[in-house]
């Protein structure tokens, strides 16, 4: 299920990229081709397999595995509202919002059936859920109102983008680069506990602010810079650069933060009406979605083709995913800024880089080795 996922997420970015330079679809059909049907049911898939692992609990049952699978509907009919009719709006936005709460009361149940105290990254997924949620319960209203619809849309947009899909990354990211590393952080945990009110303010508060007070916006963009740039501080404290920089993997995500940084004084220079809403939407993929979901899958496919203990398959095909991310990852961060600065030539260098990523999945995908068997 997790590898089939990702393989979807990464054809809807290059079937995203294509589409957009091709012409036939406007931005906002294309942005959901990549949230909605790429990235939402992946982001589902992948809290699905760290959350029993941050509450000691065994692996989600079979109707929990099938919801991914069902959000990918709901993201076609999404991506179908803005490419075909926006009837399909309708439906969709209800359905997400039913899917999202069955989550979340999935999340609630595992915290509360495990032995001692869960890990606080739980508290992440289920905020940036609700937060979900909130920006899919505002759909309906946009459409029969259209007084509301511009202020509403900059809410749902930050929502889903700084607020669910920030979140859930920033919660991740602090687990998933210890282990990228091997080099577990202490004082994550703690980090984790004393920064998520300030995250989850700060995404309400720049939600609200772009909509309807700015200055609010600039409060919640502040509170949001604290948490990411202390957990930046963290890490090259505890890893230093040389380190990030030498593993593909833990470059890319380094590279996510810090262009989710960048991303959110756009999102200021947005609200306050300096940048284009539209460049931004596809600088957020370039700059910050491209790193994020390459660097984390580059250390999670090989887990999720190979689970069990750590084998010489499962480092071979790792190290095919990994070489040259630091470079890509890069290659991506100057797209993500090309396209703010107004130049489309940011389009063809992401492509370009997602191009190299997706040959290296092909070659660690169809690789004949397979795992050694016992006492080999």
């Amino acid at each position: 299920m997790l590898i089939w996922l990702g393989l979807c997420a990464v054809a809807c970015f290059a079937g995203g990229l294509l589409l957009l330079h091709l012409g036939t679809l406007s931005v906002l059909a294309a942005a959901h081709l990549v949230f909605a049907l790429g990235i939402l049911p992946l982001i589902f898939g992948a809290i699905s397999h760290f959350v029993p692992v941050l509450t000691r609990s065994g692996p989600p049952g079979r109707l929990l595995r099938t919801l991914p699978f069902l959000l990918q509907g709901v993201g076609l009919l999404a991506f179908l509202g803005f490419a075909e009719h926006p009837l399909w709006l309708h439906p969709a936005a209800t359905a997400g919002v039913v899917l999202a709460c069955a989550f979340a009361g999935w999340l609630l149940v595992r915290a509360r059936r495990t032995l001692g105290k869960p890990h606080p990254g739980w508290r992440w997924y289920l905020a940036a859920i609700g937060v979900l949620a909130l920006a899919l319960a505002l759909v309906p209203p946009m459409l029969l109102w259209p007084e509301l619809r511009h202020p509403l849309r900059l809410a749902h947009l930050h929502l889903n983008t700084l607020g669910f899909i920030g979140l859930t990354a920033i919660g991740t990211l602090q687990v998933l680069l210890p282990t990228v590393l091997s080099g577990p952080d202490a004082e994550a945990a703690a980090r984790l506990r004393r920064d998520l009110p300030l995250a989850l303010g700060g995404v309400l508060a720049v939600a609200l602010g772009a909509a309807f007070w700015r200055p609010l916006a600039l409060l919640g963009a502040l509170l949001l810079l604290a948490v990411c740039l202390r957990l930046g501080r963290a890490w090259l404290h505890r890893y230093g650069w040389r380190t990030l920089a030498g593993d593909g993997a833990g470059a890319a995500l380094g590279v996510a933060l810090l262009g989710f940084v960048l991303l959110i004084d756009v999102g200021v220079a947005h609200a306050f009406g300096v940048t284009e809403g539209r460049a931004a939407v596809a600088a957020f993929v370039l700059a910050f979605l491209l790193p994020l979901v390459t660097g984390a899958l580059s250390q999670l496919l090989p887990v999720w083709r190979w689970p069990g203990p750590r084998t010489p398959v499962r480092d071979a095909m790792r190290a095919l995913l990994v070489a040259g991310g630091a470079a890509r990852a890069l290659a991506f961060l100057l797209a993500g800024s090309l396209l703010l600065a107004g130049s489309d030539g940011g389009y063809w260098l992401a492509a370009a880089a997602l191009l190299h990523f997706a040959l290296a999945l092909l070659r660690a995908l169809v690789s004949r080795k397979r795992p050694e068997p016992p006492g080999g």
